[in-house]
């Protein structure tokens, strides 16, 4: 997306800091849609945020890059021991993943944790944790692509709101000289972090339904979310902003996961539907060509309804994708001139 089409409010970072282009289970039971949601403790200088990867695996060295610019905020860093650990495509073990996830839930002193990257795997180890400590005792959980799966568990079961941002691996070698829109992604994350206020706002698309809605925000990876349902993890969308992003699908796929959502009734009553980036679609078999658009099959599947639909959202696998705070109240608005959405 051209950065002069993604507007937003100046948000001053703390002193020395850049400028933001942004406005800012076990043992557990469903929340009711009528809860507040929790909100995790906001964080300032000194306090820790720890470094796990209960999915893919990554090397120490491709970390530095994150480490140095989160310091750079004033936080302390806490490595997790799955950081460099390798079981095939995974960080570590399933035993070893789960362990050192559960370490930094537990750890009253990890203010917030990021995953070093996405991948699978999460999914493999969501119902053997604990979260009865970080229930008493909230903290973030940031991430995206297979972090949905947390999204998606820590919303339903708890109510606690999480971060769905970039992740270690997307943190630029040299902050400095990084494009714009990179620097402004990953201070969205600072500014999540220590409390502002996010409010974004894109360029309208003519496909678009005009509208204006208010609900809790929830969503991630398209594949993830439809992967949830009928699990402990599935997401209740009555009355909430739903987002949704994808990358390396088939047309046929999208459509069928799409499709999925449809039939469990996830788009029935929502307050609004948020498309962002639908990345690296794979080209259709010569002779098996789907024919449709993700234009098309959005607009398919929720022609029954009113609610307001935007599309092109900057959140996804690309450059352009700014921290959106799960499970917290927001306002969409979707117009003639403009898309906003506002905590």
């Amino acid at each position: 997306m051209n950065r002069k089409h993604f507007l937003s409010a100046l948000v001053t970072a703390g002193a020395g800091l850049p400028a933001l282009q942004t406005l800012a289970g076990i043992g557990s039971t469903v929340v009711s849609d009528k809860k507040e949601p929790q909100v995790p403790a906001y964080l300032k200088p000194g306090d820790i945020i720890g470094i796990t990867c209960p999915a893919g695996y990554i090397r120490r060295d491709e970390i530095q890059p994150a480490i140095r610019i989160m310091e750079s905020w004033g936080f302390n860093i806490r490595i997790g021991k799955t950081v460099g650990a390798r079981d095939y495509s995974f960080g570590g073990t399933d035993a070893e993943r789960l362990a050192d996830l559960q370490a930094m839930l537990n750890d009253d002193n990890i203010k917030a944790i990021m995953c070093g990257r996405g991948g699978y795997g999460t999914a493999r180890i969501i119902d053997q944790l604990d979260f009865s400590r970080f229930q008493r005792k909230p903290k973030w959980v940031i991430g995206f692509s297979d972090a949905t799966v947390l999204h998606c568990h820590i919303g339903r079961h708890f109510g606690i709101a999480s971060l769905h941002a970039k992740m270690c691996n997307s943190f630029p070698d040299d902050f400095s000289r990084a494009e714009p829109v990179i620097q402004d992604t990953i201070m969205s994350i600072y500014q999540a972090l220590t409390g502002k206020k996010m409010q974004y706002s894109t360029a309208p698309d003519n496909r678009n339904r005009k509208g204006k809605a208010r609900g809790m925000l929830i969503g991630g990876n398209l594949s993830i979310i439809q992967s949830m349902s009928a699990t402990d993890s599935e997401i209740d969308t009555n009355g909430k902003i739903l987002f949704l992003e994808e990358v390396g699908e088939y047309p046929y796929s999208l459509d069928r996961m799409l499709g999925t959502l449809q039939r469990s009734h996830k788009l029935d009553n929502l307050a609004g539907l948020i498309i962002g980036g639908f990345n690296r679609i794979k080209p259709d078999d010569p002779g098996e060509e789907f024919g449709r658009t993700v234009y098309d099959m959005v607009l398919e599947k929720v022609k029954d309804f009113s609610y307001p639909v935007c599309f092109n959202f900057p959140v996804g696998h690309q450059k352009n994708n700014y921290a959106l705070k799960c499970g917290m109240m927001h306002t969409l608005s979707v117009g003639d001139d403009t898309v906003t959405l506002k905590e």
